[in-house]
C-alpha cells in the first residue's frame, strides 16, 4: 500500500470544490485509490510519499487536440477555419508521411502533454497509419493514456493531403490491427468533419464503429461557414449533427469537438444520444468562429470537456486552457448582459479534470476504485501573498499560474510517470 499525504484538492460535481488540508490518498499497490483521506495519520503501515505543503489536484483530460498540428502552434491565426485548413494545416500535415519527423514531433508533444499534468487525451492524428502509430508509441512511452485516432478524410482536402476511399478503409483495417500491441492508448475512429468525407466512407465507418464497438470523435458547427457547407453536402440533413447520424456515428461517447452554433434541437440531440461536447475556447476565438453557450449546455444536462484544439489553440497546458475558457465565458455573459453566467475556476477546473475522467470511466475527481490519475503541484515560487492564503486561494492560484516547474509529480493510470 501507498499512502500521498498533501494538501488534497478536487472537485467531484461542476459548482463542488473539496479543499483537504493535510490530507491523503491511499493507494494498493497497483495503484489503485482505495480512499480519500479528510487528515492524514500520523503513523500508517505502508509506504508514505509525503508531498509536504504542496497541492494534489487530479490531473488533467484534453479531449480534443491534432497531435500532427503541434508543429504550427501559432501560426495562421488570423485566418478563418476554412482558409486556415487549406493555407496552413493540410500543408503541415502532409509532412507525417516522413516517420523521422513524426518520431520527432510526436516525442516532444507526448513529453510536453506529461509535464504539463495532462495524462488523458482525445487526440487526432494525420491520415498516415505508420505516424499514427508512431504516435501511440510515443503517448505509451510517456506515460499518456486514452484514444488516438487515425484521421479519414477521402475528399475536400487538396493536392498535398489526400487519400482515396479505398485506401482510407484498408489503412483504416491496418491500423486497427496494429492498436493490438498497446495497452494505454486505444484507438477511436476519425472521421475529420463530414465535408472531408464522401457518403461512402462515412457508412462504412458507421458499421466499422458498430462491428468492432470502436468510439468516435470528429468536429461539429464550429463555424457558420462550414455549417452552410455541409447544408450543401447534405441537403436531406436539416442540421449538421444528422449527417454523422444517419451513418450510424452518433451514439453514447461520440466526442463532438467545438458546437459553437449547436442550437436547441441540435444540443437536444445530443443529450438524447450520450455525445460528448469538447469546448476549445481558445482555438474558437483564435480562428473566429464565435464563443459556445458553455453555461446553457450544462444547465439542459450536456456532458461538456475542454480541449485545447492545437493548433487551431495556442496552447497546450490545459490549466490555461481552463483560465482561457473562464475568460471567453465571461465575454459571453456580457455579450447576452449576464443572461448566460460566466463559469467560475472551481467549474472550469471541473471541466479540465473531472468531466474528462468521467468520459474515461473515472467519476468524482479522485475515483476511488480506479487508477489514480493525479498532479502535485508546488506553488511556493509564486509570488508571496500579503497575506496566508487559504487552500482555497492557492488552488486558484496554481489554476491560473502553474507551469511544468511547479508540477513535482503526475500519477497517470496508477504509475508515477513524473518525478
Amino acid at each position: 500500500m501507498k499512502l500521498i499525504k498533501g494538501n488534497v484538492v478536487y472537485s467531484p460535481r461542476c459548482g463542488e470544490l473539496v479543499t483537504l488540508p493535510h490530507g491523503a490518498l491511499a493507494l494498493s499497490d497497483d495503484g489503485v485509490l482505495t480512499e480519500i483521506l479528510p487528515a492524514a495519520p500520523e503513523k500508517a503501515d505502508a509506504e508514505v510519499i509525503d508531498c509536504g505543503d504542496a497541492l494534489i489536484l487530479p490531473s488533467f483530460v484534453d479531449m480534443h487536440l491534432h497531435a500532427p498540428q503541434y508543429p504550427m502552434v501559432g501560426l495562421g491565426m488570423d485566418l478563418p477555419l476554412i482558409d486556415w485548413l487549406n493555407t496552413y494545416t493540410f500543408k503541415n500535415e502532409a509532412r507525417f508521411a516522413d516517420l523521422d519527423f513524426a518520431r520527432r514531433t510526436y516525442r516532444r508533444l507526448a513529453d510536453d502533454l506529461i509535464t504539463g499534468g495532462t495524462t488523458r487525451v482525445c487526440m487526432f492524428s494525420s491520415l498516415h497509419t505508420d505516424a499514427t502509430l508512431v504516435l501511440m508509441e510515443e503517448l505509451e512511452r510517456a506515460g499518456v493514456t486514452g484514444y488516438v485516432g487515425k484521421v479519414n478524410m477521402d475528399r475536400n482536402s487538396g493536392d498535398v493531403l489526400h487519400e482515396t476511399t479505398e485506401e482510407s478503409k484498408r489503412e483504416t483495417l491496418r491500423w486497427l490491427d496494429a492498436c493490438g500491441d498497446f495497452r494505454y492508448v486505444k484507438p477511436i475512429l476519425t472521421p475529420r468533419f463530414t465535408p472531408s468525407c464522401t457518403d461512402e466512407l462515412m457508412a462504412w465507418l458507421g458499421r466499422l464503429a458498430e462491428e468492432r464497438g470502436l468510439y468516435v470523435q470528429s468536429h461539429l458547427s464550429e463555424n457558420l461557414g462550414e455549417i452552410a457547407w455541409v447544408r450543401e453536402l447534405h441537403p436531406d440533413c436539416p442540421q449538421y449533427w444528422e449527417t454523422y447520424a444517419k451513418y450510424g456515428l452518433w451514439k453514447d461517447h461520440t466526442v463532438m469537438a467545438h458546437c459553437v452554433h449547436s442550437d436547441e434541437r441540435e444540443r437536444e440531440a445530443m443529450l438524447r444520444h450520450g455525445v460528448t461536447v469538447a469546448h476549445c475556447a481558445d482555438s474558437n476565438i483564435n480562428i473566429c468562429s464565435g464563443v459556445a453557450p458553455v453555461r446553457l449546455m450544462l444547465d439542459e444536462g450536456l456532458s461538456v470537456t475542454l480541449g485545447s484544439d492545437i493548433a487551431g489553440g495556442a496552447m497546450l497546458a490545459m490549466n490555461r486552457v481552463v483560465t482561457t475558457t473562464i475568460r471567453v465565458s465571461k465575454l459571453r455573459a456580457m455579450k447576452t448582459d449576464g443572461k448566460d453566467g460566466f463559469l467560475t475556476v472551481d467549474e472550469a477546473f471541473c471541466l479540465g479534470t473531472t468531466a474528462g475522467h468521467r468520459w474515461f470511466g473515472a467519476d468524482g475527481g479522485f475515483a476511488v476504485g480506479k487508477p489514480l490519475h493525479a498532479i502535485v503541484v508546488d506553488d511556493g515560487g509564486f509570488a508571496e501573498p500579503v497575506r496566508e492564503l487559504t487552500l482555497r486561494e492557492r488552488f486558484e492560484r496554481c489554476v491560473y499560474l502553474m507551469d511544468k516547474s511547479a508540477i513535482r509529480a503526475v500519477w497517470s493510470e496508477g504509475r508515477r510517470v513524473v518525478g
